[in-house]
């Protein structure tokens, strides 16, 4: 790709006319980069139609139209009785006589619309319609412009994915300044690129949905090359691995510790694990770094598999770090290894952004000493002060919160170390060695010995009252139940359950209920769930939202509630689920569901109560919304593709996966590599 191309590509957005630092920011937060290259990728979900219509009366509640209007009358607004506001109103009649009200409700603008729309003059203005006091009225219209500036207003307008503080007209403005002076930086361009960026510029001016969808032509085209672009970087990541230059030195045994982990572990390992172990263990015999992604069910002991590579890499002096997403699960995952680990003989130590000061300064003397052999953190395990004396194995839970320059930071402290993943989101088998083909994959698809399966059921909202009586009996005999809102505070616009409301409600029925949510300090929220995992606290019911996913273990929760359902994805309600079922006693999924459910909605539940295999549940998920990110340096959900759409576009990831593999790796396919930003180091 030409220099002056790249450049273009990677100016920010700040520089476009009518853009500025501030937009820009908020961009970067919407389409996740502030870049030109960053705002073509992200392209219109819609099309809405503004044809011009001359009687008002024809439109429908609720229809966005485009309509010519001579202007009546000013009425101004204000505030009146207990501070309501009153809107500004301008009075206007369209062709055919009839009252069409245009409405504002910001009075500071009042001398601004009486400039814009002065009495007796013609405008055209396009805006959705709704019948109020039954006169038609549009509210804040999108557009007003002269009658002469008709053109103006688009016909068929591209509706894109915004955020706070970005218009569509904003979009409209970036897009168009972009794509008049695209044509002068492809100059000289090959017809490959040429044909790339024209495919985005259809995207960007669709005529219809039709031109949207994943089956029309130039969706399908950039869907085939961004998967092409990500299955070459698996290639490269995957050839650079077994590359002879990329070569290690197998380190010797010096200690003889798997003996003394099989005894301090108080249960039998399952045949899964067993094999996983195994598949491990070979692994780090080779030459070649190991590059292996564990998938395991919720509950299904990801943890001691990796407890036995880190003391495997332990057996040779070397160092392990054990990276979780949060200070929580960090905590968890160091509370049960440590005892292990003491009993083997091993020091496992904990590092955070919490420790501070002179703690922090002890825990770093011993990792650069190499007495901590394995260190359990969060993002402070690759800060720029962390030093290792041999990082020998890199281990990330919940590997799909993290992306590749992540991954990679903490590899980069060590000389080649092994990296083993484990994620408990499972990934479709269909799915599984197209998006990881640059690990192999090893999967748990045992539970320990003496789970029981949880016990799903569906319930509507109106029979709340009812499930707390029901399940009052077992809390005041020791049960303990986690209750999940979707919200924080009540909402005007939603139906769905505020947690702090629900927290207030079930407090007038039990003696000791907790609260958690995003929005709490995080100390006083980490303090809440320690309290409610500690069976001599008196706590038995935590209401909480989604911050309960991971990172919190409570042997004697055997109640999951989930209230609105309907409104999460089946990966989190897996998740969530999965909060409970941990000891030997019969566990229970409540999934409470409110009137509006949609049968999309239905649909989830069904499938929730109907099986507890992570697998089926995954397949089933990526069927109805699709595919996430794992490949980019996004840091949740699955490979956030721009243009792929699993559904329809199942064939291409084979199509341009043995296109990858057969075929070398081209300019064409690295100038891809670079626009899709696939997060490996791609070369000349």
């Amino acid at each position: 790709m030409k220099k002056e191309l790249i450049d273009f590509l990677n100016m920010d957005l700040q520089f476009i006319r009518g853009v500025g630092p501030v937009l820009a920011g908020r961009f970067n937060d919407v389409i996740g980069g502030r870049r030109v290259l960053d705002f073509m990728l992200h392209i219109p979900s819609s099309v809405r139609n503004r044809g011009i219509t001359e009687c008002a009366m024809d439109a429908t509640h609720g229809d966005t139209i485009t309509i010519p209007l001579q202007i009546k009358s000013h009425k101004p607004g204000g505030t009146f009785g207990r501070g309501r506001r009153r809107p500004t109103q301008i009075m206007c009649a369209d062709k055919t006589g009839q009252t069409v009200v245009i409405q504002f409700f910001n009075s500071s603008y009042l001398d601004y619309w009486l400039k814009k729309l002065p009495i007796g003059a013609w405008r055209i203005v396009s805006g959705k319609i709704e019948m109020i006091a039954n006169r038609p009225t549009m509210t804040h219209p999108d557009f007003i412009e002269e009658m002469q500036n008709a053109t103006k207003i688009p016909t068929n307008q591209a509706i894109y994915p915004s955020g706070e503080g970005l218009t569509q007209k904003t979009f409209a403005n970036v897009r168009d300044q972009i794509f008049v002076a695209l044509p002068e930086k492809l100059n000289g361009a090959d017809e490959q690129t040429r044909e790339f960026f024209d495919a985005l510029r259809r995207v960007h001016f669709p005529e219809s949905n039709d031109d949207l969808a994943p089956t029309s032509t130039y969706i399908a085209k950039l869907a085939y090359w961004e998967l092409l672009a990500h299955q070459a970087a698996i290639v490269i990541s995957r050839k650079k691995r077994e590359d002879k230059t990329n070569r290690r030195t197998v380190r010797p045994k010096k200690y003889d510790l798997i003996p003394k982990l099989r005894d301090a572990i108080p249960f039998e390992l399952t045949g899964a694990q067993n094999r996983t172990i195994n598949e491990i263990f070979a692994d780090m015999a080779k030459d070649i770094p190991m590059m292996r992604l564990v998938q395991g069910d919720v509950g299904s002991g990801k943890t001691i598999v990796a407890l036995a590579a880190a003391i495997k890499m332990a057996e040779t002096g070397a160092q392990t770090a054990l990276l979780a997403p949060t200070d929580t699960l960090a905590g968890q995952h160091f509370a049960k290894l440590k005892p292990l680990c003491d009993k083997i003989g091993i020091v496992c130590d904990i590092l955070t952004g919490r420790d501070k000061g002179s703690v922090r300064k002890e825990k770093l003397i011993s990792l650069r000493s190499g007495r901590t052999r394995l260190v359990v953190g969060t993002h402070a395990l690759f800060s720029d002060d962390v030093e290792y004396k041999d990082l020998g194995l890199v281990i990330i839970d919940e590997q799909h919160r993290f992306g590749v320059s992540q991954r990679e930071a903490l590899r980069a402290k060590g000389n080649n170390p092994d990296l083993l993943a484990l994620s408990a989101t499972p990934i479709p088998r269909t799915l599984s060695m197209t998006i990881y083909g640059d690990m192999d994959i090893s999967i748990i698809n045992e539970k320990p010995a003496g789970r029981l399966p949880i016990k799903t059921t569906k319930l509507p909202m109106a029979r709340v009252d009812n499930l707390v009586a029901h399940i009052k009996p077992q809390i005041e005999s020791g049960a303990k139940v986690f209750w999940v809102c979707p919200l924080v505070d009540e909402s005007e616009e939603s139906d769905m359950t505020a947690v702090e409301t629900r927290y207030e409600e079930l407090k007038k029925v039990f003696a000791n209920v907790g609260l958690v949510h995003g929005q709490m300090d995080k100390k006083q929220r980490d303090a809440v769930m320690q309290q409610f995992a500690d069976d001599n606290s008196g706590m038995n019911i935590l209401v909480a939202t989604t911050v309960i996913e991971v990172g919190i273990d409570v042997p004697r929760a055997t109640i999951m509630v989930i209230e609105n359902a309907e409104r999460f994805g089946l990966a989190a309600l897996h998740q969530l689920r999965g909060r409970v079922g941990r000891g030997s006693e019969q566990s229970f999924c409540v999934l409470v569901y409110g009137d509006n459910i949609s049968p999309d909605g239905l649909k989830r539940l069904n499938v929730l109560c109907e099986t507890d295999d992570g697998f089926v549940i995954a397949e089933q998920d990526l069927m109805m919304r699709g595919v996430g990110e794992l490949l980019g340096t996004r840091q949740s959900g699955w490979i956030q593709y721009h243009f792929v759409d699993y559904r329809e576009h199942r064939d291409l990831f084979k199509l341009a996966s043995r296109a990858a593999r057969d075929n070398e790796i081209d300019s064409w396919t690295r100038d891809l590599m670079y626009m899709f930003d696939c997060g490996v180091n791609v070369g000349a």
